[in-house]
């Protein structure tokens, strides 16, 4: 039985990967396998028990990916995610999305149609999946905004979230951002970085980024800077037993500037380096990396 299976397999996870069409469901599923996971595509929801209880004698890692437009998937999911739990067994919901008019130009592009849409415009049918779609978002353990996102940037999120990483309960995903491309709707905590002063105005450091060596020493030489990110590191560290002891595993954690290019860039990349060489109690079972949503995005 999948109970059996469960207990004797205390370290496996699964991982059930959904969203909207088009936004990149097939690239996560395709990036999870590169590391190591085992995935299986448009698996009906009411055979997830059944999978998880004749891989887990030789999978700990099992990527599921389903389709729930249908209205019977859906309420199959539920069922079949309600009994994963009883069982005891560990999964998680990954749904993958992206804004309407990023979609609408990803379908022209491929000239194929949505699923949905039927006689209507791609636009209908992708107002009529997100709608059935809403309840299993708003349950999601981890949402990926892929808009912005070209095919490699959205691999390697994916990395950064499921790559081994064995000492670590909690992944913090450090995301650098510009607010002028809007705020990413994947972020659990959002740090505004704008009261750093402006590298853009300095005609030497314009052209080059926060992960150039003569921008991260400005921004992390402005002043009441090193005091900021000590106090915000020890906010955060409190922060993250208590999500551990909640059971989170992944968190993304965004840090903002006007254009995502200078101050973002730095205080992300410094954040992450502070946090992996903690000496605070906590570091041991927190893992932090840095990337860069709109760095090079910049007209």
């Amino acid at each position: 039985m999948v109970k059996d299976v469960a207990m004797s397999q205390g370290s496996s996870e699964v991982v059930v990967v959904t969203g909207m069409s088009g936004a990149g469901r097939s690239t996560v599923a395709h990036a999870m396998e590169d590391l190591g996971w085992y995935v299986v595509d448009n698996l009906p929801p009411a055979l997830l028990a059944n999978l998880c209880e004749m891989a887990a004698a030789s999978v700990t890692s099992i990527a599921v990916v389903i389709d729930v437009r249908g209205r019977q998937f859906f309420d199959d999911l539920n069922r079949a995610l309600a009994a994963l739990g009883e069982e005891g067994i560990s999964h998680r919901v990954l749904f993958v999305d992206a804004s309407d008019d990023v979609l609408v130009r990803r379908f022209e592009s491929t000239r194929r149609p949505h699923p949905l849409q039927g006689n209507d415009r791609i636009v209908d049918g992708i107002a009529k999946e997100r709608e059935r779609l809403r309840e299993v978002r708003s349950v999601a353990d981890i949402v990926i905004d892929s808009s912005a996102f070209n095919l490699h940037q959205l691999e390697q999120k994916v990395t950064d979230l499921f790559q081994s990483k064995e000492s670590a309960e909690l992944r913090v995903n450090i995301l650098s951002f510009g607010y002028k491309y809007g705020i990413p709707v994947d972020a659990d905590l959002v740090m505004d970085c704008r009261f750093i002063s402006n590298p853009h105005w300095v005609p030497e450091l314009r052209p080059l980024t926060g992960l150039d060596k003569p921008v991260r020493d400005n921004v992390l030489g402005t002043e009441n800077v090193q005091e900021f990110l000590t106090r915000y590191q020890a906010v955060f560290e409190t922060m993250a037993e208590g999500f551990i002891h909640e059971g989170r595993k992944y968190l993304t954690l965004a840090v903002g500037c006007t254009g995502g290019k200078h101050r973002s860039v730095a205080i992300a990349e410094e954040l992450a380096k502070r946090l992996n060489s903690s000496t605070h109690s906590i570091s041991k079972r927190v893992e932090a990396s840095a990337i860069h949503r709109d760095l090079g995005r910049e007209l």
